[in-house]
């Protein structure tokens, strides 16, 4: 997986990672809000390519899939 993020990919994971770290050092609460917002907006943009390259013929490409 991860030599499909590229670089600029797992660079931004590890920000997005380190961002969150850093908000759970002051409430842990808000920080595993915001996981949860960072892993909805992930799970609606899954479901939204899916259903894109479903539409094109190409459905069994995501691999995964919650159907």
């Amino acid at each position: 997986m991860l030599d499909k993020l590229g670089a600029k990919g797992i660079f931004g994971v590890l920000l997005l990672l380190g961002g969150i770290a850093v908000i759970a050092l002051q409430n842990l609460l808000i920080a595993a809000g915001i996981g949860l917002v960072v892993v909805g907006f992930v799970l609606v943009a899954w479901g939204l390519i899916s259903g894109l390259m479903a539409s094109f013929g190409m459905g069994g490409m995501m691999g995964g899939g919650f159907e």
